[in-house]
């Protein structure tokens, strides 16, 4: 019954990490990166379709990603997308291809970023103690209804805290990294 727990709560730790990970992965570094735009949708005929659905994106070198979409008649509102997205990018049409320049970061961009990541940040952590609670909470329940020991119910406790301890940590390695990565100039 205590490995299910832990097993579980593990799971979701994971999980919330990987949520992390993908939210980072979408702030722009002032290098190129195809995975800034993956949470951008394209209106295609009255219905929402990712970005990634609808073009090729390459990255041929640091300052450029290169968007050729699979249909031609789609260049103008991917454009207008892009343009509307809060990415701050300015798209180049030539009727086949859109080159999005990828422009080095302000003092202010990088300072809003960090704040940003900051925010994840937290909320990352938050999530990581809301699943040790509930892991908690279903020990003591396992405990009140006798199917466990007290002994078994504390060492429960100390393995998620472990467990908590490890996936905070990696979260905060994952955030200094990454804000490492936009303070370089």
């Amino acid at each position: 019954m205590i490995k299910e727990v832990l097993q579980e709560a593990e799971s979701h730790m994971i999980k919330t990490v990987d949520v992390f990970r993908k939210e980072l992965s979408s702030l722009r570094t002032g290098r190129a990166s195809v995975t800034i735009f993956d949470n951008i949708h394209v209106d295609y005929f009255g219905s929402e379709m990712a970005l990634n659905q609808l073009a090729t994106l390459s990255s041929p070198d640091a300052t450029l990603v290169v968007i050729s979409p699979f249909d031609a008649g789609t260049i103008t509102v991917i454009e207008k997308a892009i343009q509307s997205s809060d990415l701050g990018l300015n798209p180049n049409n030539d009727g086949k291809l859109i080159r999005v320049p990828i422009p080095p970061l302000t003092e202010d961009r990088r300072k809003m970023l960090s704040k940003k990541i900051q925010e994840y940040e937290e909320q990352s952590k938050i999530a990581i103690r809301n699943i040790r609670r509930d892991a908690r909470d279903q020990a003591k329940e396992f405990l009140r209804e006798k199917m466990i020991s007290e002994d078994d119910e504390h060492k429960c406790e100390d393995e998620i805290q472990k467990l908590t301890d490890k996936y905070v940590d990696s979260i905060a390695e994952i955030s200094k990294q990454k804000q490492t990565d936009i303070m370089e100039v």
